[in-house]
């Protein structure tokens, strides 16, 4: 979507004035239960991240949140359903970094990100692990960049698909270190991890919450993270910055969405409650567990920019990197 950058500085303050408009909200909201679509199959992240709030949401609520998932062409199969449904809070869905980029992929959309969704809350943040199978001789970045320098073309990295968010950094990755590393796309990010435990591929810079278990289990060996300080669960693992490449940060992030027009009453609601659910220890444990950190005290106002800066971000870099799907 070549205009995405021009909409974006008008989209979400759209979305604003249009909430705006309609303050009002049944007294009863909600009188039955919330559908929460992820764009996603699961057992994704997003749908982890999406399962875990929900089960406290309900119980805040007092009705059922019912999770459906809507995966293919990058979310935006799932995002155009939620575009299009009733702005009346009873239809919600998941927005993560990948759906952000995704327009960029497919130009005939039938929705447009800020201008049709409007933003409740950010839910989390996800890191990258860059992993090569334990079997290699690799042991640091400067191990993997060597040979792939000396043999352009020759490596590989996996990831989930084109436009999700390890593909991004694996792409982030050629063009800072200057080296020719060829992109293989699967479906979601085990078969990416499985490709390389196979050695189909190389490397691939995946969720940490997929990959832990496999890197304690030995099967797989960390190298580097794409997040701006080293991660809690591995001490140990530089961050791409340490190694040389000053603010590379490219970290996975999920929200809440509704479609554009929602009572701001109705917003305002849902936000309080997600960061009540965050703050709860037992909630915090469950994310942790999958290494997704709580986003805290965000609001529809902090999520929307965080939004807008990312559709700016991501389009550029496609611009510039010419990277589209394969």
């Amino acid at each position: 979507m070549k205009r995405i950058s021009a909409v974006v500085l008008l989209g979400l303050s759209a979305v604003a004035t249009h909430a705006d408009a309609d303050t009002s909200a049944p007294r009863d909201y909600p009188a039955r239960s919330i559908r929460l679509i992820v764009p996603g199959p699961a057992g994704a992240p997003p749908d982890l991240a999406a399962r875990i709030i929900s089960d406290r949401l309900a119980t805040a609520l007092g009705k059922p949140i019912v999770v459906e998932n809507r995966p293919g062409a990058g979310g935006t199969i799932a995002l155009a359903e939620l575009a299009k449904a009733p702005a009346d809070g009873y239809t919600i869905g998941m927005l993560g970094m990948p759906h952000i980029v995704a327009p960029n992929f497919f130009p005939q959309l039938t929705y447009d990100t800020a201008r049709d969704l409007a933003p409740v809350t950010q839910l989390v943040w996800s890191s990258q692990l860059l992993v090569v199978r334990s079997s290699s001789s690799w042991r640091s970045l400067d191990d993997l960049l060597i040979v792939a320098r000396a043999s352009p073309g020759k490596l590989t990295f996996s990831s989930g698909g084109s436009g999700v968010t390890s593909h991004l950094v694996g792409e982030m990755l050629k063009l800072r270190a200057g080296v020719d590393i060829r992109h293989i796309p699967f479906k979601g990010a085990m078969a990416s991890l499985a490709a390389v435990m196979g050695g189909q591929t190389d490397f691939v810079f995946a969720p940490a919450g997929s990959a832990t278990g496999l890197v304690k289990s030995g099967k797989l060996r960390p190298l580097a993270t794409a997040t701006p300080a080293r991660l809690a669960a591995y001490p140990d693992v530089p961050t791409m910055e340490e190694l040389g490449y000053p603010a590379f940060d490219v970290r996975d992030w999920n929200g809440i969405v509704a479609p554009a027009g929602t009572p701001k009453e109705i917003i305002g609601r849902l936000a309080t409650e997600v960061r009540s659910a965050t703050a709860d220890p037992v909630v915090r444990e469950r994310l942790a567990a999958i290494s997704m950190d709580p986003a805290f005290d965000s609001n529809p106002e902090q999520f929307g920019s965080l939004i807008r800066a990312e559709l700016e971000r991501w389009a550029k870099f496609v611009r510039d990197t010419g990277i589209r799907a394969d």
